[in-house]
């Protein structure tokens, strides 16, 4: 089991860059301002080969009224008494402040290792800083630069020195746990869903809208199942953000969004499904992920089943593509209905994971393809051949069909409606695609097509190639060749003789050639050979 560190101190100092950089990654916001930070957030680092588990606090108020400021130094008091070492920050630059005694008055009372950091000690100016930290009594401060990671070592060895004492138990590490994010509008009540699902004060809340800044995990256990529960920021309209901070808490809650596998959607009774809360149940069905719509503040509706009749149908209305998706209504405060919560997001994660037969998809694709058909495109009809699912979380599923990319999108929805249906998949994103089943491997350019044919030089040429050859032949010829071949006649061929007999019959001269052994042989006008004569002996 990892060292369990907090990270305290008066606002700004430079914590959650700290935070950041054992971490290893930017999980907390970060911002110049003072008092970015407001819940304590839990997240693994390690520096040179320890593990720590490290607890990023909101900086600390001299302050005990019902304030905002009041209800973040309570989560950092409840850091403190969590963590078995604490490390007190400070800003060498400005020096020992006023809120910097009354907090290190605070921790005296204490019993547990504390380590004091002189932040922002990079600088010339910063030495007198850390010069005045002995003040404070905690001993020899370390000197550190969280933002460019100067003084790691002597921290490394500062913690090694304050957990000499300190018992770290070796436990086997839990199975992965059920991601699960709690998103929706500002004030609608993510985080006294979660504190009252959890059964504590985890999470800072109050009337105030936009309290949570950073998307915050919280481990759990639900009947023996490991849980994590992720508290995000709420998010407005795209045109309404405008600060740089907000920016940053809408992209974390994207994130968190992206890394969760069950979605639960918080939404005011009077105004649900808004167009920032269609947008989000898009945003969940395009990531993937199991959605679960909920109402909350319930225990005000004077007519609960007529208004819940009314949002279920505004669900299928709106969002069709996630047709059958749970729906349950309760109140955080009172905490009617929130023992519905679990069961259905438990439900939805089994749908979310299921693996369906191959046989069983084929017997479906043949009856839905009966019941039916695919339309035909181009006077050509699409013929599906076999369908398979290839992943889960969020099923996914391969159709093979030929002309697979002229399958129309109307088709594809009622296959996917029909999947749903008839595999009880309610709720669930679905992934069709479609591919071809492969091309002809005897056409043009295929696999088994082989090497072209040259047909140029055949004798069995069409007239208009042999011409088109002779005319190019032509015209590579130079000026004086080319015009003296054009002008040249054709010249009549010598013929060994006349025969008369012939000749007087027919009315014309007939052209008579030797034999290849002798002898003469009738040649008519047209070329044509005479292979006997009228009259003639015959053998």
């Amino acid at each position: 089991m990892a060292l369990k560190v907090a990270i305290v101190g008066r606002p700004n100092v430079g914590k959650s860059t700290l935070f950041n950089r054992l971490v290893g990654k930017r999980l907390a916001l970060v911002d110049d301002r003072p008092g970015v930070t407001r819940d304590r957030r839990y997240a693994d680092g390690t520096i040179g080969d320890f593990d720590l588990t490290l607890i990023d606090t909101a900086g600390d108020e001299d302050v005990t009224d019902d304030s905002l400021e009041a209800r973040m130094r309570e989560q950092t008091e409840a850091a403190i008494e969590d963590a078995e070492v604490i490390m007190f920050m400070m800003d060498a630059r400005e020096g020992v402040t006023s809120l910097d005694r009354i907090f290190a008055e605070r921790l005296r009372r204490v019993h547990k290792p504390i380590i004091l950091l002189a932040n922002k000690s990079e600088s010339r100016e910063s030495g007198g800083g850390v010069g005045e930290a002995h003040a404070l009594g905690f001993g020899e401060p370390v000197a550190i630069s969280a933002e460019h990671g100067e003084g790691m070592a002597d921290l490394y060895a500062a913690l090694i020195a304050a957990s000499a004492d300190i018992f770290i138990e070796e436990i086997d590490e839990p199975d992965k746990p059920i991601r699960i994010a709690v998103i929706g509008r500002p004030n609608a009540g993510k985080s006294t869903l979660i504190n009252r699902l959890i059964g504590d004060d985890r999470l800072l809340t109050g009337p105030e809208a936009g309290i949570t800044r950073d998307s915050i995990s919280v481990d759990w256990v639900y009947e023996d199942k490991n849980i994590r529960l992720v508290d995000t920021a709420g998010m407005r309209r795209k045109a309404r953000v405008q600060e740089k901070l907000e920016k940053l808490s809408v992209a974390d809650t994207i994130r968190a969004i992206t890394f969760a596998e069950v979605v639960i959607l918080v939404m005011d009774k009077d105004d649900a499904f808004d167009t920032q809360d269609l947008q989000l149940a898009d945003l969940v069905e395009r990531e993937g992920r199991a959605l679960i719509y909920v109402a909350s503040k319930w225990d005000l509706e004077d007519e609960p089943q007529s208004r819940m009749a009314k949002l279920k149908a505004m669900a299928e209305d709106k969002l069709p593509q996630l047709k059958g998706s749970p729906f349950v209504a309760l109140s955080s405060h009172s905490g009617r209905g929130v023992e519905r919560l679990m069961p259905a997001v438990l439900q939805a994660y089994d749908t979310w994971s299921v693996k369906v037969k191959t046989k069983d998809l084929n017997t479906w694709l043949s009856m839905a393809t009966q019941r039916h058909p695919p339309p035909a495109v181009d006077g050509k009809r699409i013929k599906p051949k076999y369908i398979a699912q290839t992943k889960a979380r969020p099923p996914t599923f391969v159709l093979m069909a030929n002309r697979a990319e002229s399958m129309p999108e109307h088709y594809k929805r009622y296959l996917i409606n029909s999947i749903r249906e008839s595999f009880d998949l309610p709720g669930t994103p679905i992934r069709l695609n479609v591919k071809s089943s492969g091309a002809n491997p005897y056409a043009e350019g295929g696999a088994k097509s082989g090497p072209e044919r040259y047909k140029g030089d055949a004798k069995t040429a069409p007239r208009r190639v042999k011409k088109a050859e002779k005319e190019e032949a032509l015209s590579k010829l130079p000026g004086k060749a080319l015009e003296q071949k054009k002008t040249r006649k054709a010249q009549p061929k010598v013929l060994g003789g006349l025969k008369s007999s012939a000749s007087k019959k027919a009315g014309s001269s007939v052209a008579v050639q030797k034999g290849a052994r002798g002898g003469a042989r009738q040649v008519s006008r047209s070329g044509r050979i005479r292979t006997g004569q009228k009259g003639g002996a015959k053998r």
